[in-house]
């Protein structure tokens, strides 16, 4: 059996056309919000998806929704549309738009919105927060978990880490399941970029080191994640893949069933959708 895949899109131009054309109905998609594009964006493109039969998971960055009033919109719109799960983090403005200063007091009033009835997936870092303690961020998911359904994990590139966090998870009383958090194909040329811009640098280094694995995961100047997703198939906590696509679906699978491919990452991309962890 496939690993389970979800695949991550950036509300771009164009983009609903672009899936159709290009993924199978049978993938489960997640909609950013980045900080520039707002949570409208985010829902007209998920609706529209799921409105064409895909399952959608819009993500709710907390401090860009301007209202109550808004929310109470946007999951109208997500129970008309047919959409299930959320995916809710803080978000990266500097000032909140509203009432919601961090990713709590939001799933709160989803809960209490929609009867407990929306599944909602909160952010999990196994590097580390540029701005939390490591201790507040444990504490954060532990004050969570009672209204969420599940982890994923900032961008990582070596499975010991992802494992060690959804072991730290455990020892510290979090249950949720883990969805690691995984990029596409990306040049090598690229990933020192990447890792500086998302703050994974650490799980990196091994990528400089000569040897066998070093040669497996770098082949032909790009990174592979192919290793990286073996090596956490079948761990304790592991729900599956959340694939970071940065729109580049040429590699995502035309057949159907429960995974995707790992898919290639588009540089050009890779500054905006950072900031969203």
């Amino acid at each position: 059996m496939m690993f389970p895949t979800r695949i991550e899109i950036i509300p771009s131009a164009g983009i609903v056309d672009q899936v159709q054309s290009l993924v199978p109905l049978t993938t489960t998609l997640t909609m950013t919000c980045l900080p520039h594009h707002g949570i409208e964006r985010t829902m007209r493109a998920s609706v529209e998806l799921s409105m064409l039969g895909y399952n959608v998971i819009p993500h709710l960055a907390a401090r860009s929704i301007n209202d109550r009033a808004e929310l109470t919109r946007i999951m109208r719109d997500c129970d008309v549309a047919g959409i299930g799960e959320v995916f809710v983090i803080g978000g990266d403005r500097k000032q909140a738009a509203g009432p919601y200063d961090s990713a709590l007091p939001l799933l709160e009033d989803i809960a209490q919105y929609t009867g407990g009835l929306m599944r909602a997936g909160v952010a999990g870092y196994p590097e580390g927060h540029p701005s939390v303690a490591a201790l507040d961020l444990v504490d954060a998911l532990l004050a969570k978990q009672h209204l969420a359904t599940h982890v994923v994990t900032q961008m990582c590139f070596a499975a010991p880490k992802i494992l060690d966090f959804a072991a730290l998870l455990r020892r510290e009383g979090v249950r949720l399941p883990v969805w690691a958090g995984v990029a596409g194909s990306v040049p090598r040329t690229k990933l020192v970029t990447l890792a500086t811009q998302i703050g994974v640098g650490s799980s990196l280094k091994f990528l400089t080191r000569k040897g066998p694995l070093a040669r497996k995961l770098l082949s032909g100047d790009r990174y592979s994640p192919n290793t990286l997703v073996a090596g956490l198939e079948g761990q304790p906590g592991i729900a599956g893949i959340h694939l970071y696509s940065f729109n580049n679906l040429d590699a995502v699978p035309n057949e159907a069933g429960p995974a995707s491919s790992t898919t290639a990452l588009q540089p050009a991309l890779i500054r905006g959708a950072a900031r969203e962890y």
